[in-house]
């Protein structure tokens, strides 16, 4: 409800985080090129200055609080259990750590293990800190009645109870309920009298569309008192959409959203995919030239293979793959149709008689997948996300349901890669994981993914 402080709050952690990062990296090189502590431990002098330093310095400082956004550790309670926080908080080190020690590998700076070794844990230990000093003067707080909201709740019965519930729920919030007012017994003239009575910070108000009227005086006689009135935004009952507040030119409207409505995740997701895909192309190219190589001596016809599947919202892109079957495919298709091993509009056959020798072995590792790299840097597609259909198997889709798999980019990899791939043999089932991952995206979920499709991959596991 308090999303305004929340947000201040969540702000001053992570400058104050950021802060605490930098001045981690800063004490490990300190550390590690003090000459009682080289002698103590029997290290040898590292002479290199902290100047050498200073780009990833700069670079760590912002990267600290991103990680620990997407490990979970600003999304728990303040006052939640401190295995939860100190988990999310490895988690996050474990992570920044990892990143920064591929970092320096590829730029080839030489950094001692120690160095690494010694920020993690002071990072570790000063934002831990941070965290237990904040919880100290937040439990502090809270005994202090000045610093707890007094609110008076107005709705309909049910409703009245539920936000009792809630409210008691979270003691953390500060919160006091000090009346409640029925809007189908009770005047809701009368609020004005609860308000001088209790003296109130705050009146919530949650109630069926019908009693508009009653809210609109509730409201009125909130503004005249200097009172503020939070309205609970659920006149429509939606199932899977989540809500917010915008503003379209002024005018404040609902948004229903179906979709992770993380914007600041959403761009680091698209960063990771630029850098990563740009890395791989690089890493990869001179194997990729000869795969290529070889689907050329092989068999007749192009090297890649082109299609045209549904991407974000359905739009339809162009697809890379190398070509891994003869080139009258699509023709061939119609006649195998009927021996389909995947239900629904999905086209799924083992031991494909189109599938070419070369094929076969490119298929069974997924490396006919990797030209995609250029539609994951073009935007097209994410490493990580619902794998895209051709456009036609979309259109056959039979449950209107199903589409809501294209409301996120599609991807190289997703949780129906590494749960079997071609061993699920149910579209629905394949639909099902698609929707989990969307319903539960984070970008700690696409770090195991990616991780997963690992062993996945060079085992060949599923694959056909």
């Amino acid at each position: 409800m308090a999303t305004r402080e929340r947000q201040i709050r969540l702000l001053l952690n992570q400058w104050v985080d950021a802060c605490l990062f930098g001045l981690a990296f800063w004490l490990a090189y300190a550390l590690r090129t003090h000459p009682r502590v080289c002698e103590w431990l029997d290290l040898p002098p590292f002479p290199v200055p902290f100047d050498a330093y200073l780009w990833v310095y700069l670079l760590l400082i912002p990267a600290g609080p991103l990680t620990l956004e997407a490990s979970g550790f600003y999304r728990r309670p303040v006052l939640g259990p401190r295995w939860q926080s100190t988990l999310c908080l490895l988690r996050g080190v474990v992570l920044l750590c990892m990143g920064l020690t591929l970092l320096l590998f590829f730029t080839q700076l030489v950094t001692p293990r120690w160095m690494v070794v010694w920020f993690g844990a002071l990072a570790f230990g000063l934002v831990y800190a941070r965290q237990e000093v904040l919880r100290w003067m937040y439990r502090r707080r809270l005994t202090q009645p000045q610093f707890r909201r007094r609110v008076v709740l107005v709705g309909v019965p049910s409703e009245l109870e539920r936000l009792r519930r809630q409210v008691e729920s979270h003691p953390d919030e500060g919160m006091d309920v000090v009346a409640e007012l029925d809007l189908t017994r009770e005047d809701p003239g009368r609020i004005t009298d609860l308000l001088h009575e209790h003296s109130v910070n705050g009146v919530l108000i949650s109630a069926e569309h019908t009693h508009f009227g009653h809210v609109q005086r509730v409201i009125r006689a909130c503004e005249t008192e200097g009172v503020e009135a939070w309205l609970m935004a659920e006149f429509f009952r939606t199932e899977i959409s989540r809500t917010t507040l915008d503003d379209f030119y002024g005018r404040p409207v609902l948004v229903f959203r179906a979709t992770p409505d993380k914007p600041v995740q959403l761009m680091i997701k698209r960063a990771v995919d630029v850098v990563g895909s740009v890395v791989l192309l690089v890493v990869l190219a001179i194997p990729m030239l000869v795969v290529a190589l070889l689907i050329r001596l092989t068999s007749p016809g192009p090297v890649l293979f082109r299609q045209q599947r549904a991407g974000l919202n359905g739009r339809p892109f162009t697809m890379y793959k190398f070509r891994t079957m003869v080139t009258n495919a699509e023709q061939l298709k119609h006649e195998l149709e009927q021996l389909n091993e995947m239900s629904g509009p999905v086209f799924k056959l083992s031991n494909d008689p189109r599938v070419t020798p070369i094929g076969r072995f490119l298929r069974r590792y997924s490396i006919d997948e990797l030209p995609q790299l250029i539609n994951v840097l073009r935007g097209e597609m994410s490493l990580v996300g619902p794998r895209p259909l051709p456009v036609d198997e979309v259109a056959r889709f039979d449950d209107v349901a199903h589409r809501r798999r294209l409301s996120v980019k599609p991807g190289l990899t997703c949780l129906w890669q590494i749960s079997g791939r071609s061993e699920l043999r149910d579209f629905k089932e394949w639909v099902r994981l698609d929707l989990e991952y969307i319903d539960h995206w984070s970008l700690w979920l696409d770090f195991k993914i990616l991780l997963r499709t690992i062993p996945v991959v060079l085992t060949a596991k599923g694959a056909k």
